[in-house]
């Protein structure tokens, strides 16, 4: 009987002492959208990116142990009008020839109610990195019917584009600027599980 207690008490001990088991998701892109709003004159113009990838590293057991890498491609920033998209990619925006890429990679976690998380990590947009923090909302994992598992997450902030070094604008004659500061950005992401490996 004692043995039986002290193998118990040395699983328990172990289980505890194991690292956390973390699943490997790729975001899905022809399922997931990155989107963003600013203000133009009188209105708000839409636009979003077509090109992205993400890893997500997801602990089911303690969500807050999970991680999340992320890369937009600059380039790919679509307003539905290629002159004005032509201008987005020029140095007085994103500025791709020299910085192609956009990128989040968290570095904390913190749950803030029911499948609410504030996500920390270093943001990187035109070269200059800032620790920004996302409320992400998880939206849940289901099985799709080709026995794909997947993970769904959702996330809107706004981010001041002169603080990385978007700072064009245009004087109106009657006062006041074409473009507004404040960049409105809204992410839905639907991710997939990696399958195991094909054993040789």
């Amino acid at each position: 009987m004692r043995n039986r207690r002290v193998l118990a008490a040395a699983a328990l001990l172990a289980a505890f002492a194991a690292p956390a088991f973390a699943d490997v998701y790729a975001v899905d892109p022809g399922h997931s959208e990155v989107s963003f709003q600013v203000r133009h004159l009188v209105s708000q113009v839409r636009g979003r990116f077509n090109q992205f990838a993400g890893t997500i590293n997801l602990n089911p057991q303690k969500m807050t142990d999970s991680s999340v890498e992320f890369t937009v491609k600059a380039a790919s920033v679509d307003t539905a009008l290629p002159d004005r998209d032509k201008h987005l990619r020029s140095p007085e925006f994103f500025d791709v020839e020299k910085q192609p890429d956009i990128t989040f990679k968290s570095t904390a976690i913190k749950a803030t109610g029911k499948d609410a998380y504030a996500v920390t990590g270093n943001f990187t947009l035109r070269g200059v990195t800032k620790q920004i923090t996302l409320p992400v909302t998880f939206l849940g994992a289901a099985k799709d019917p080709w026995g794909n598992e997947k993970a769904g997450f959702e996330t809107t902030t706004t981010l001041n584009r002169k603080d990385y070094g978007m700072v064009w604008n245009a004087a109106l004659d009657n006062g006041g600027v074409i473009l507004g500061d404040e960049v409105k950005i809204e992410i839905n992401l639907e991710a997939q599980k990696a399958k195991p490996a094909a054993k040789p």
